[in-house]
């Protein structure tokens, strides 16, 4: 995610979306992405945002890679011991390496233009067999909430699509409706897929 405007309200506003990560930390998903890895295993939060997701799977025994464009955000996941580093989706070079990647709300930041891309870095950063988990919101098109903030929206059918065509196979999708840092209310989508 490298778009300047949403960068910056993610700076702003860092110690307000920490308190909403902080009352999503008992996220069922996070639980069964948990559950679902091997013993110890060895998992990227890309987009990690305050730390609080990579925290708990630490706590869970898995050895923990985060990163987050935000500098602040970075700071933040700091303090609670999470290893985090400041880096674009675009950075992510790993080869055969994890055995899971966690993408909660974090690449609908990219541009539509550039998801191909990054899912097949995804991809390729994970080992055989490797376990994805991706959550965006749905709906059409490329737009920036009420914040500012840049979004690219997506339809089911369009991400299981551009999901297959990077190589994973669809292992289960939940759906939802949840209100975010803007206030609004939004549809979601969440997919576990394999490598």
């Amino acid at each position: 995610m490298t778009d300047p405007r949403t960068l910056a309200i993610y700076e702003e506003k860092a110690a307000d979306y920490a308190v909403i990560a902080e009352e999503a930390s008992d996220d069922p998903l996070l639980a069964a992405f948990i559950a679902a890895v091997p013993t110890g295993a060895r998992v990227l939060d890309l987009g990690c945002g305050p730390g609080v997701a990579a925290k708990r799977m630490m706590d869970a025994g898995l050895e923990v890679d985060a990163t987050d464009a935000s500098a602040e955000m970075v700071g933040m996941a700091k303090t609670l011991g999470v290893a985090a580093q400041q880096a674009a989706f675009a950075d992510l070079d790993a080869l055969d390496f994890y055995d899971g990647v966690w993408a909660n709300f974090s690449l609908l930041h990219a541009p539509k233009s550039e998801f191909p891309g990054h899912l097949a870095q995804v991809h390729a950063a994970l080992r055989e067999g490797g376990l994805f988990h991706i959550a965006v919101k749905t709906g059409t098109g490329e737009h920036r909430d009420r914040l500012g903030r840049f979004y690219a929206y997506y339809q089911p059918d369009e991400l299981a699509a551009l999901l297959g065509d990077a190589g994973f196979s669809i292992d289960a999708t939940v759906t939802g409706t949840a209100r975010g840092l803007s206030g609004e209310d939004a549809p979601w989508i969440a997919v576990r897929a394999y490598a």
